[in-house]
């Protein structure tokens, strides 16, 4: 039988009992933010393990560092596994972050920033019980994205309009309830995949339609569409192929050209824009975006569009045009389970709201805020910031040089739009190191690593994440 070194004896016994643990203060503060059950967990693992590596003989822990220091007995670095672990497991998830990328629909943070007034709408109409389907005049029950549909239809002079839970699921609604056991005849350049694996055909297979593909991947007509209509047809589609691109020998069917088809033939033309530019000249760099209104204007019988994209809002899968079209969708069984919540809906409602003020819109949407923000603006800022950075930290070379922002999500891919940027290097940290410390502070900073220098981009910063910056970086230099 194994004997016990008298060594390994003194540490086990050295290990406090797991309510001692759980009596140190840290400890107490860990349960009263994550809750007793899962500190209790947390605790029992870390002591277990430990035990193991004692037993073992494995315990790896710094020089000078015996398991019983600390004020009460119990050792730090016990404590401080415990806070990890059940950090680790109970603390992640949706946090609010600072996008310093220049990346002003940055998918992986979240998209569109929202406009305060949806924040507020939120804060405001949804502490209580909410009018989410019921009709104010009457008292029964009505359609929930009503006011969503009279906002739209003002804003664009469509017949109707409704939204789902995204742009995807709009897509294949449409198709479902429109198309479902017919032929869709889609050029053979928009069959693409967008981000998340979101591939055209996978949709329509889904959706119940059978995908017919006209023209070559560089050039599409009018006639290769016609040519292809026949009895089983149900319905024409165009895609915006979004960050997909061919460049030179191309050629691409106009909305306006597609729908004069379609009228011919008494077929709808769908359309999915993607993008979600609600209307013409909201910015001079979305002059090569295409326009929900124009395409409405043009001929389209159904466009989708994303809300969480260039409109600003949250995320949603918008649908307008013909009120025949809309309705279908709106009766179709998959509505029901593509439909919004009430917060989506409130914040997108907020959002549409502001859209009706042509000169208040530039400034309340933050997209459309940052899109448009001046370069002398951005040059300022970033000037000041580099200059508190370098003060913060020394050893921390920071310039203000000039870069490119970038729209993001699949909008204008081929756009860089002219900024200036924060550019740091310090002396003892590599740029990766660095821009993993930065992402450590709370709230965790995301920026851009490029040539070996870490870049910060104030066109995406909203008001006094500079401060935070300027915190973090001062910080790391004490450290």
């Amino acid at each position: 039988m194994a004997t016990t070194s008298p060594q390994t004896e003194t540490l086990l016994r050295a290990l406090p009992a797991v309510q001692r643990l759980l009596d140190e203060p840290a400890v107490r503060d860990l349960q009263a933010h994550f809750g007793r059950e899962a500190v209790l967990s947390a605790a029992r693992e870390v002591l277990a393990e430990w035990r193991a590596a004692i037993a073992a003989g494995t315990l790896s822990l710094p020089a000078g560092h015996p398991v019983t220091e600390g004020a009460s007995g119990v050792c730090p670095e016990i404590i401080r596994r415990v806070a990890e672990r059940v950090t680790k497991a109970c603390g992640g998830g949706v946090r609010k972050v600072i996008n310093a990328t220049g990346v002003i629909l940055h998918t992986g943070l979240g998209r569109a920033v929202l406009p305060a007034a949806a924040i507020q709408g939120i804060a405001n109409e949804l502490s209580g019980y909410s009018s989410v389907e019921v009709d104010l005049e009457t008292g029964k029950r009505g359609h929930r994205d009503q006011s969503v549909n009279d906002l739209l239809v003002t804003l664009l002079g469509c017949e109707r309009a409704s939204v789902v839970n995204n742009n995807a699921a709009g897509v294949m609604l449409a198709l479902a309830a429109i198309a479902r056991g017919k032929e869709v005849i889609v050029s053979r350049g928009q069959l693409v995949e967008i981000g998340g694996s979101f591939r055209v055909p996978d949709v329509m297979r889904e959706s119940g339609c059978k995908l017919v593909e006209v023209g070559t991947t560089n050039r599409t007509y009018a006639l290769d569409f016609e040519a292809a209509i026949t009895p089983e047809t149900g319905a024409l589609l165009l895609v915006h192929t979004s960050n997909f691109r061919i460049i030179g020998f191309t050629e691409e069917v106009s909305v306006a050209d597609l729908a004069a088809v379609a009228r011919k033939h008494r077929l709808p033309l769908l359309y999915d824009i993607g993008s979600g530019a609600l209307l013409p000249d909201l910015a001079p760099e979305l002059k090569e975006e295409p326009v929900v209104k124009t395409a409405l204007d043009d001929g389209a019988d159904l466009v989708m569009f994303s809300a969480d994209k260039i409109l600003g809002s949250t995320q949603g899968g918008v649908a307008v045009g013909k009120k025949d079209l809309v309705e279908k969708m709106r009766r179709h069984p998959l509505y029901r389970a593509f439909r919004l919540n009430k917060l989506t809906l409130c914040a997108l409602e907020s959002t549409l709201r502001l859209y009706l003020d042509p000169e208040r819109r530039l400034e309340t949407v933050p997209t459309l805020r940052m899109l448009r923000r001046p370069l002398a603006s951005i040059t300022d800022e970033a000037a000041a910031l580099a200059t508190r950075l370098s003060r913060a930290c020394s050893g921390l070379e920071a310039l203000c040089v000039e870069d490119s922002s970038r729209l993001g999500s699949g909008s204008l891919p081929e756009r860089n739009i002219p900024t200036r940027v924060v550019s740091l290097r310090h002396a003892k940290l590599g740029a990766e190191e660095l821009g993993a410390r930065l992402r450590a502070h709370k709230p965790p900073i995301f920026t851009r690593i490029q040539d070996g220098r870490v870049l910060i981009d104030p066109r995406t910063l909203l008001p006094g994440e500079g401060d935070e910056i300027e915190k973090a970086v001062r910080t790391m230099g004490n450290a």
